[in-house]
């Protein structure tokens, strides 16, 4: 039902800055949390950040957390990733995801397609 659509992905140089933005077609968007998740080849999906459905709690794994920094705009039904001082070890898929907060850290009920972030050396 809900349906999750990322985008601004693509390749930056080490320590530079990406944003990324993900587009949700429900209009119940405010009731939802959501986070981000990344997948780097040959490892596990891990949990990157997540807000809750009013923007006043927001969670960073600590590998990103001081660089990536998380936010919604309930009234555009987006969230977005403002991801600085960017590493190659930041390479991977990243995908949007949206539940119940807490849970949306572990387990999100809806999932993106995914959107690769490059970072080169």
């Amino acid at each position: 039902q809900v349906q999750l659509v990322e985008s601004g992905g693509g390749l930056v140089q080490a320590e530079g800055s990406l944003r990324l933005s993900c587009a949700a077609s429900v209009r119940t968007f405010s009731s939802y949390a959501m986070a981000w998740f990344r997948q780097a080849p040959g490892k596990e999906r891990e949990f990157v950040s997540a807000i809750n459905s009013s923007g006043n709690r927001r969670l960073y794994a600590d590998s990103v957390k001081g660089r990536f920094t998380i936010s919604r705009d309930n009234a555009k039904n987006t969230v977005s990733l403002q991801m600085n001082s960017l590493k190659p070890e930041d390479t991977a898929v990243y995908y949007c995801s949206a539940g119940l907060w807490p849970s949306v850290t572990t387990t999100p009920t809806y999932w993106g397609q995914g959107t690769q972030v490059t970072v080169s050396s």
